[in-house]
């Protein structure tokens, strides 16, 4: 109990710091931006007031009527960076700062009445820029809300499907292992009844294992290892394993994998991805049907990887499911496999595509960068 308060107080403590480094990093730039619009509005000062221009052009009325708008400068950007008040303020100090300048001179009526007009403009100018700017700040966080909103409920509705397949998952096996039990525990029983429902029982906690391995290596995947590995070998490595099954199954496969193809990834998991889609084409087809595999490196620098089968197939409404999580068409499985697929080759920065006829087959390209052109060709017939 002790350890599980010291991580979430630790936990806690790091979060917070987190936070107080994010609002520093906030106060920073907001610091940078005032200080900013505090050196164009003393600019822009200086120039109204002729400090700056007027040594060189001297005392002219279409050189002050330029200064004035000069003022507009820092209105816009503060009313662009902090809204309606942030215009406002601004506009105010400008007001302020320019009034000695307004009472200190020998206006005319007329001049002042343009001055004070001015001063309007700014205000004018503050109201409007500013409140566009919060207009269009509010619309951007309603968006954003909305996002969120609508990710948070894709979120929900996921973990809800996952808990529900899981729990769908796992307790037909725990319904198999209580009746394997009764039976067992049945006086009646012979004991080679016993013996064949003992294996029920082994094989149904497999199962069992298998469905939490799966829901795990989904719901939190290991972290990819980048390592320069041979795909061609992988893939031939994937191909032998899969050999005693195919030829028990009297399906062939026919492989065209050119040799010496590296990529940048994780050879464990582009293995498992692999393995995952052969025994998917081995489990629909029927004896005396061929599997292709193909491995080739295209002009354009990518790696095609393509596993075509002729078997059943899967129907076009079935085919928009595929993967998505615990979605499956057979009568064993998780409904895991294609979505862990899909995951390994886009963290490898490729692409997975799946067309399929039913009753015709199914074809599996996959797409990932290469590293270098391609060599050999190793044409071969494995299987039957």
């Amino acid at each position: 109990m002790t350890d599980r308060l010291g991580i979430f107080g630790i936990t806690g403590i790091s979060f917070a710091i987190d936070n107080a480094q994010e609002n520093s990093i906030m106060i920073e730039k907001k610091s940078q931006k005032i200080a900013l619009i505090g050196f164009v509005i003393t600019l822009t000062l200086g120039i109204h007031y002729g400090w700056l221009i007027e040594p060189f052009f001297r005392h002219v009325h279409w050189l002050h009527a330029l200064h004035g708008r000069f003022c507009y400068i820092p209105i816009v950007i503060s009313a662009s960076w902090f809204g309606l008040r942030g215009g406002i303020y601004t506009a105010g100090l400008i007001s302020v700062l320019v009034l000695p300048y307004i009472l200190g001179q020998d206006l005319e009526t007329h001049e002042i009445a343009g001055e004070f007009t001015e001063i309007v403009f700014y205000f004018a100018i503050a109201l409007l820029t500013g409140a566009l700017i919060d207009r269009e700040l509010f619309a951007r966080k309603k968006h954003q809300e909305a996002q969120l909103q609508l990710e948070r409920s894709q979120k929900l509705s996921l973990v809800g499907k996952i808990a529900a397949g899981v729990a769908h998952e796992i307790k037909n096996p725990l319904a198999s292992i209580k009746g394997a039990f009764e039976i067992i525990f049945d006086r009646k029983t012979s004991d080679k009844d016993k013996g064949e429902f003992q294996g029920i029982i082994m094989n149904e906690i497999k199962r069992i294992d298998n469905t939490v391995k799966d829901f795990l290596n989904f719901a939190r995947p290991k972290e990819t290892a980048l390592d320069r590995f041979d795909l061609s070998q992988t893939l031939d490595e994937c191909l032998r394993q899969v050999e005693i099954q195919a030829a028990k199954s009297g399906v062939e496969i026919s492989k065209t994998i050119e040799e010496d193809i590296r990529i940048m990834g994780d050879k464990e998991k582009i293995h498992q991805a692999f393995l995952n889609l052969l025994l998917n084409s081995l489990d629909a087809s029927e004896p005396e049907l061929t599997i292709d595999v193909k491995l080739k490196a295209e002009e354009n620098r990518l790696i095609v990887i393509t596993i075509r089968d002729y078997g059943i197939g899967i129907e076009r409404d079935a085919l928009e499911h595929i993967f998505d999580p615990f979605y499956t068409t057979k009568t064993t499985g998780t409904g895991l496999g294609l979505p862990i697929v899909k995951s390994i080759i886009e963290n490898h920065n490729g692409t997975i595509k799946i067309e399929s006829e039913k009753n015709e087959g199914t074809c599996v390209s996959i797409e990932l960068p290469s590293l270098e052109e391609k060599k050999n060709v190793d044409q071969n017939i494995i299987g039957r």
